[in-house]
């Protein structure tokens, strides 16, 4: 399969799904099998599911990709070993550190909602084209990423991960803010917004927020 199929869905739901690592290999840059370029999508994929990654509390080294010719077999074996090497000492993603706090099912879940958006964020705003890895390395490294990152993605996912945890039970910012590992001014923001949206109300007697 051309790793230009590869969708941002893909790697969150192999996670939510138990795997500990997602590793992707496609042909070299700029020696596409297709003709499509499908690599540099999938690169620009890669760094973007890395960033969504280590917004919800989950290294973002369980995520690497790789560029390897056909001819290059004992190169592949190496990447892979070397991979599976960093995984085995990250340990298990599921009862881990990174599972604690919100569950982490939830966190993913909250992530994958967000897939239609970022894809459409891809689209208009991240669709670059630079001639090596290295040049993506450092613009998704950079502040104008980072930026943009907070300004849509970084906003939505912290209200989706709001909304998700108050379909459990009513609760007050301080505990909201304990269990997504954000401050109390951070989510009092989020939820200010989330009220004027009509996603959440909060309950003067309980002192708690709850679904709308």
């Amino acid at each position: 399969m051309c790793t230009g199929r590869v969708d941002l869905s893909f790697i969150l739901r192999a996670f939510a799904k138990g795997a500990d690592g997602v590793f992707i290999a496609g042909c070299r840059l700029n020696e596409c099998n297709y003709t499509t370029h499908g690599n540099f999508h999938a690169l620009r994929i890669s760094h973007i599911g890395k960033r969504l990654l280590q917004a919800i509390g989950i290294d973002p080294g369980r995520l690497r990709i790789e560029f390897i010719s056909g001819s290059e077999g004992t190169r592949f074996v190496e990447h892979v070993n070397d991979f599976s090497g960093q995984i085995s000492e990250l340990g298990p993603l599921w009862g881990g550190e990174e599972a604690g706090g919100f569950a982490l099912a939830r966190k993913l879940e909250a992530a994958t909602k967000l897939v239609p958006y970022i894809k459409l964020l891809e689209r208009e705003r991240l669709r670059l084209q630079f001639p090596t890895e290295e040049q993506y390395d450092a613009f998704f490294a950079g502040e104008e990423f980072e930026r943009l990152f907070q300004e849509t993605v970084g906003e939505k996912l912290a209200m989706s991960q709001i909304a998700s945890l108050l379909q459990e039970k009513p609760l007050p910012v301080g505990e909201i803010a304990s269990s997504l590992g954000l401050t109390p001014s951070e989510v009092s923001r989020h939820l200010s917004s989330s009220t004027r949206h009509g996603l959440v109300r909060y309950d003067p007697a309980a002192k708690c927020y709850a679904p709308a």
